[in-house]
């Protein structure tokens, strides 16, 4: 069975998460420029086995897109291509950056270190995303 990762796509950095080899809990990885996603996802499967990735989906309050849905439905499309064996899964990803910033406080962040938003906030906020896919399962 291989792991499933998470990606939280954002226009400049995107976080990436990814669960422990029994499928069980979300850990966050790492933060990459946007535009490294693929080269980084090349890498990362020629190493780790991973059956799923699970994107986060925008979507404002009422359910509407949002200026990154479009972007996120053309990421999946291109796994798709690029990975046809693995499983890609929309979940909905709202409240996840304030959930992140919330246990970063919860776990005794310090404020200079929840300010580094490119090294913490969005690969935490993708571990939520999956441990929320995850929790759905």
């Amino acid at each position: 069975m291989g792991r499933i990762l998470a990606i939280d796509l954002g226009t400049k950095r995107t976080g990436i998460a990814v669960t422990d080899t029994l499928n069980i809990l979300a850990n966050p990885l790492i933060t990459i420029e946007t535009s490294k996603i693929v080269e980084f996802l090349n890498g990362y499967f020629a190493k780790e086995e991973v059956d799923t990735i699970v994107l986060g989906y925008p979507i404002r309050l009422d359910g509407t897109a949002n200026e990154m849905t479009p972007r996120v439905i053309n990421l999946k499309g291109r796994l798709s291509k690029l990975y046809p064996n693995k499983n890609i899964v929309l979940v909905d990803e709202r409240f996840t950056s304030k959930m992140a910033m919330q246990s970063m406080i919860a776990m005794g962040s310090k404020k200079k270190d929840r300010k580094e938003k490119a090294g913490n906030l969005d690969k935490v906020s993708a571990a939520i995303i999956l441990q929320s896919y995850l929790e759905q399962l």
